[in-house]
């Protein structure tokens, strides 16, 4: 049984999956296992503490109990950034991504948001197929974040 939930970013089960993220982004980033040193460092350089109460939210995918998943979405007025997105390795391909991004995307309607953007690399490319899926079109850059080479929008309708 899978289910969706909203949690906090202090809880136990947010570090873990955050982590977990972290862990899979950054090892095909460098090419090898990344060390819990390089976690803990892109933590820092990536904090998810903002993704609750007005400024977002982070979204976990649970099945039987344990966590398959994540999506974070930081909202900034009628625009708002997707951001965490993961399946762990076990789970893909079986629509937890998606499931996610609607949780998301009935979040940012509630709150009025009319786009949803996102930046991530062409090398994921099971993540950029899954955008492209849902209805989310390639556009020009709309930051400078160096781990980034892909940046997508989708209009949400009311």
């Amino acid at each position: 049984m899978r289910s969706i939930e909203t949690i906090s970013p202090d809880a136990t089960t947010a570090a873990r999956i955050v982590r977990d993220y972290l862990a899979d982004v950054a090892s095909r980033w460098y090419g090898r296992p990344v060390t819990d040193d390089e976690v803990d460092q892109a933590l820092l350089d990536e904090p998810f503490d903002d993704l609750q109460g007005d400024t977002g939210a982070l979204f976990v995918a649970f099945e039987d109990g344990h966590p398959v998943g994540c999506a974070g979405v930081r909202f900034l007025g009628d625009v708002a950034e997707l951001t965490k997105v993961f399946t762990s390795p076990l789970h893909r391909g079986r629509g937890v991504g998606t499931e996610l991004l609607r949780a998301v995307e009935r979040s940012c309607r509630a709150r009025a948001v009319t786009t949803l953007r996102l930046d991530t690399r062409a090398e994921l490319t099971e993540a950029c197929a899954m955008y492209e899926r849902n209805g989310f079109e390639r556009i020009t850059a709309f930051n400078d974040d160096p781990y980034s080479d892909r940046w997508y929008r989708k209009a949400l309708r009311p």
